[in-house]
């Protein structure tokens, strides 16, 4: 009896310790959000991409999902203005007289988690004035679509204050509550957990071995060895299984392989992903792949293929919505009828009673007819998920989810297959404290350490030169990697190196702080990225660009310099033929993606070789790895060769010469 407490007592001190940390980033976040929202003003949320200002108010309607919603239009003043906006987001609307007024937050009132430490506060929805500006009432992003976005309001939301003609309406990103309850929620769930769930929390925080089926290997002529040997593993896994993907190495093929083959075994899987995006990603290829995808909430990026496999589209296009949609909007007649007449009770249940049988009939023949079941990992708590249990759960980008979001979806299931890369983007930890005590650190990454049996990493990539591909092979992948023959010497021009390091500090550019949660700025940099960028142009050639399609991107760590950069371009006569083929974002917005060409701007100049974030290695990787055939960096030798991984850069670069 002692044996097994020793057991079982270990995860749940661990799972506390992770709730301690979640808790630390929760008070972290929530205090750094206020003091900013406090702090700036509306033309600064305007160019960050948290607010909308000003809003062109569109129609207000019911959506399929019964929730009143209003359309809102961006009149957007400048030309490719980033925004943070996506499905799921809580938003605040607010008016102002003045641009540079800034709106207080809604009142909040305490509300109460599972324990004492996971206490939330909820958003109110009455108003308060403060100077120049009102805080008019909260919602919730339903879908974007460029400048034109939707938000779901509560029932009775005073819709009538968003026409206002003594200022301006505007929206902005409040505070994301909800995602913190789930996972706070999730993490006592698991703790109190017996049978499956507990099981495999009890597997995760352990040295225990994973168990497994025992079959002969299965072959597949369109997958490479590794990627065939994760396929085996995940078929043959009882618990767990990682299928750990390398830049260009095929992830998402092998993880849609494995998700077909599960699906010859099973007849539903349920399919998350930390973001919206990496859920929309994985869909795709899954619907090209031929299966029945149900996606629960709208996607990041908006086109008919996209839209027709989301549980809205298919709920009203099911041939007994016309008539659910009829009688909804009968009880919200009857609901606002003065007059209320002696069987007014009686007709008003009848009708809920109908809607709710006819919900229930659609509902259950669409998720009865979908094979895969995807949604992010917080969206996985979904009303229309309760009660559903699925042999086999597939989390993809698992590396960039904190442990506390995983088991969210977890408890609805009997095994789970990680796939990601540890080596690439991390969670986002805004608190240093639990970054330090190991917030940051992810459930897939501690599995592969404890269980390295249960991990398959491919080897075999298919995006980049070989010589692009060495350094990070070597430095992150103990030397695993592979380039395939028909990449391994692919470059734009005869006899070009691969990678360039211009060194920046012969041009005597030094960085400028411009805020604190702005970032930072080299003008010096960007002017010689571009430069670099031309000079190169010229020698490809204009026809050969434009004809090849040959495409670019230019990264920079710091979001101050990548907006400055896109600035830089639009005003430069050179580049505008070229513009569709050049994309400028931040090592973030690259993840998952690859170019032609890539250009690095790392920005950081000083005397005292402070290099800040730069020293997160993971993002470093991203970004090298994005590039096809041609790598270009620049950045200032001496201040940052005094980090060992710069260092080796520098060395490594040298030696193609």
């Amino acid at each position: 009896m002692k044996a097994k407490e020793e057991t079982t007592g270990a995860p749940i001190l661990e799972l506390q310790r992770q709730r301690a940390l979640l808790q630390m980033e929760y008070e972290e976040e929530k205090k750094a959000f206020m003091q900013q929202k406090e702090a700036m003003g509306i033309r600064r949320l305007v160019s960050r991409g948290d607010a909308w200002l000003p809003l062109r108010i569109g129609r207000s309607y019911y959506n399929s999902l019964n929730q009143l919603c209003v359309e809102v239009f961006r009149n957007s003043t400048e030309e490719d203005t980033d925004h943070n906006f996506e499905f799921g987001r809580p938003v605040q609307f607010f008016k102002t007289k003045s641009q540079q007024t800034l709106p207080q937050p809604l009142p909040v009132r305490e509300g109460s988690g599972q324990t004492p430490t996971a206490k939330l506060s909820t958003p109110l929805p009455y108003r308060e004035r403060s100077g120049e500006s009102l805080s008019l009432f909260t919602g919730t992003v339903s879908f974007v679509d460029g400048d034109r976005m939707v938000v779901s309001v509560p029932d009775g939301a005073p819709l009538g204050d968003l026409q206002v003609s003594d200022g301006q309406v505007g929206v902005m990103l409040f505070f994301d509550e909800t995602s913190y309850r789930l996972m706070f929620e999730a993490l006592e769930r698991t703790m109190r957990a017996k049978g499956r769930l507990g099981y495999l929390r009890d597997l995760f925080y352990s040295n225990q071995k994973a168990e497994t089926f025992s079959f002969p290997d299965m072959g597949f002529d369109y997958l490479n060895k590794t990627q065939e040997q994760a396929v085996n593993q995940v078929l043959r896994a009882k618990d767990v299984a990682i299928v750990h993907g390398p830049p260009g190495t095929g992830k998402t093929t092998t993880l849609v392989e494995a998700i077909y083959e599960t699906l010859r075994r099973e007849s539903q899987v349920l399919v998350c992903a930390q973001s919206n995006m990496a859920v929309d990603w994985i869909s795709e290829k899954l619907v090209d792949r031929g299966l029945n995808v149900l996606r629960i909430g709208n996607p990041t990026r908006v086109d008919d293929k996209m839209l027709s496999f989301t549980y809205e589209r298919r709920f009203e296009a099911h041939p007994d919505y016309p008539q659910l949609w009829a009688i909804r909007k009968a009880i919200r007649e009857l609901r606002n009828q003065r007059k209320r007449s002696d069987n007014w009770h009686q007709k008003m249940d009848r009708l809920k009673s109908r809607a709710t049988e006819l919900e229930i009939r659609i509902n259950a023949e669409l998720f009865g007819e979908a094979r895969v079941i995807a949604c992010t990992l917080v969206g996985s708590a979904n009303r229309l998920l309760d009660g559903m249990k699925f042999g086999t759960l597939f989390i993809d980008e698992a590396a960039q989810a904190l442990e506390a979001a995983c088991w969210i979806p977890i408890r609805r299931t009997g095994r789970v297959i990680f796939a990601g890369d540890h080596c690439q983007l991390p969670p986002t930890v805004k608190c240093y404290e639990a970054l330090k005590g190991g917030l940051g650190r992810t459930l897939m990454e501690r599995i592969a350490n404890q269980k390295p049996e249960v991990v398959t990493l491919l080897r075999m990539q298919y995006r980049m030169n070989e010589d692009i591909m060495r350094f990070s092979s070597d430095w992150f992948y103990h030397n695993q990697m592979v380039a395939a023959p028909e990449v391994k010497h692919r470059s734009i021009l005869d006899l070009d190196l691969p990678i360039t390091w211009i060194d920046t500090s012969e041009y005597e550019g030094k960085e400028e702080f411009v805020g604190e949660s702005f970032g930072r700025i080299n003008k010096t940099e960007a002017m010689l990225t571009l430069l670099s960028l031309q000079a190169y142009f010229e020698l490809i050639g204009k026809e050969r660009i434009l004809q090849e399609r040959l495409d670019v991107g230019i990264i920079s760590p710091y979001r101050a310099q990548v907006q400055y950069l896109r600035q830089q371009i639009r005003k430069r006569e050179f580049f505008k033929p070229f513009r569709h083929s050049i994309s400028v974002n931040t090592v973030d917005g690259f993840q998952g993606q690859e170019r032609d060409i890539i250009v690095i701007s790392l920005v950081r100049s000083n005397d005292e070789g402070q290099i800040g974030f730069l020293r997160d290695l993971r993002r470093m990787n991203v970004a090298i790895t994005r590039a096809r055939m041609k790598l270009i960096i620049l950045g200032d030798r001496p201040t940052l060769t005094r980090h060992p991984f710069y260092k080796k850069l520098w060395e490594y670069v040298e030696g193609l010469k």
